[in-house]
């Protein structure tokens, strides 16, 4: 149970020291849909949900052996 507890600190450790780089990606992804329009703005990242949800089934994965 120590061993997940530290590995999860360390996880969130290394997600704050990653954010601000990862943030300025997050939802501009090639693919990424983001329409425009005089005071209304509509933006739905499918290439980027995708890609979390690859990326959390991996770690998931990975976890789980």
């Amino acid at each position: 149970m120590r061993s997940l507890v530290l590995v999860l600190g360390l996880l969130l450790v290394a997600a704050a020291v990653a954010w601000p780089v990862v943030s300025r990606y997050f939802g501009r992804l090639p693919g990424d849909i983001v329409v425009r329009r005089p005071g209304f703005t509509f933006v739905f990242p499918i290439v980027t949900c995708l890609l979390l949800s690859l990326l959390l089934t991996l770690l998931l994965w990975i976890f789980r052996r």
